[in-house]
């Protein structure tokens, strides 16, 4: 599943770090107006004139945030970039520019990182992004990709994790769970491969899941949807480490409690069918996943009609409360369990 390195393998110091930066680059026009010097200088120049300026970064590591024995180069360049604009959608914002540093080792080509940053591009285009700059540098342990995500908001209508307040409604938008039935797809035809490499992995009926690890998608949509409304959410965060992790982030940050109703969570039918195959508990896929990279903010109560309007994209799954910090799962037999934030913690020792 890896990349053939008998094909037309280019080595990268054949080019050096600058030929490399000139290769991966050259195909990545400037579409914003705010984009006043993309790459090819010291530094870029930016000016979101009259807008405030938000700035976000992550980074993948090989072996900790990917895998590469069934993730196509395409998919992750798409995958690390819209995931970065994500966070930017999170604050109620517009993503325009992006910064990308890599840190690679000679196992892979040039044509391998070609691949990756068409990937990176194809982002960039659907989603009106520029890339404005970059550097490489080279690893001794496989693939690093550092990406930083320059966007804008105008001062008032940009919306913190803080400002959820007691009896506002909680919403999110999409299906939760499907991105962590994907890897665990994944994770379990690399076992079998790895038992016998002759085998062919079981994926018919599996698209829907398999997208959503692979291939994500950020909620433009929804961001724009809200505000055709007239929607301004009191909080938002995206569901990159599972709901009970960003239900407990929005908790902490507003001094509020939340009230979360189970049967209320939006879950995908093939995401509740394979985690019923894997003896998992459907819900919990969604709570503890992560990944799922949709939008889970409150609203003010006199909202409430406005988004039943957008009832086929966004959910409400339950209200926030006076009880600082604390956050709760009802069943549906009224059963009263507390949400902890068993998500992904990369700092953290996994079991």
């Amino acid at each position: 599943m890896e990349e053939d390195n008998t094909i037309n393998r280019t080595e990268l110091d054949e080019l050096g770090e600058f030929g490399l930066i000139d290769q991966l680059t050259q195909e990545f026009p400037l579409r914003n107006e705010s984009s006043l010097k993309g790459v090819g200088d010291d530094a870029a120049v930016i000016n979101h004139e009259g807008y405030r300026t938000l700035v976000s970064v992550d980074m993948l590591v090989e072996g900790v945030h990917f895998d590469m024995t069934y993730t196509p180069l395409k998919h992750l360049g798409y995958k690390a970039a819209v995931s970065n604009f994500s966070d930017i959608y999170a604050m109620n914002g517009t993503p325009t520019q992006i910064v990308v540093g890599l840190g690679v080792s000679n196992r892979y080509s040039v044509e391998a990182l070609d691949e990756l940053y068409s990937g990176i591009r194809m982002a960039c285009e659907r989603y009106q992004v520029d890339l404005v700059g970059g550097d490489t540098t080279s690893s001794k342990t496989g693939l690093v990709i550092s990406i930083t995500v320059i966007g804008m908001a105008k001062d008032e209508d940009i919306v913190y994790r803080n400002g959820a307040k007691k009896n506002d409604l909680l919403c999110v938008s999409g299906d939760l769970g499907g991105a962590y039935m994907g890897l665990l797809v994944l994770e379990r035809e690399k076992a079998e491969w790895i038992a016998n490499p002759n085998m062919q992995p079981k994926l018919d009926g599996l698209e829907y899941v398999l997208e959503r690890q692979l291939k994500p998608e950020a909620r433009k949509d929804i961001v724009k949807e809200l505000k055709d409304l007239g929607i301004k959410p009191t909080s938002m965060i995206d569901i990159s480490d599972g709901l009970a992790s960003e239900i407990l982030h929005l908790c902490k940050e507003s001094g509020v409690g939340c009230q979360l109703f189970e049967e209320k969570i939006p879950l995908d039918p093939s995401t509740d069918r394979l985690a019923k195959e894997f003896n998992i508990v459907p819900s919990i896929a969604a709570l503890n996943g992560g990944e799922d990279y949709e939008l889970l903010f409150t609203i003010d109560q006199k909202d409430y009609e406005k988004i039943k309007e957008i009832y086929t994209d966004v959910s409400v799954i339950g209200y926030m409360t006076d009880d600082k910090g604390i956050a709760e799962l009802i069943t549906p037999d009224n059963h009263v369990v507390p949400l902890k934030a068993q998500g992904w913690d990369h700092m953290r020792k996994q079991e």
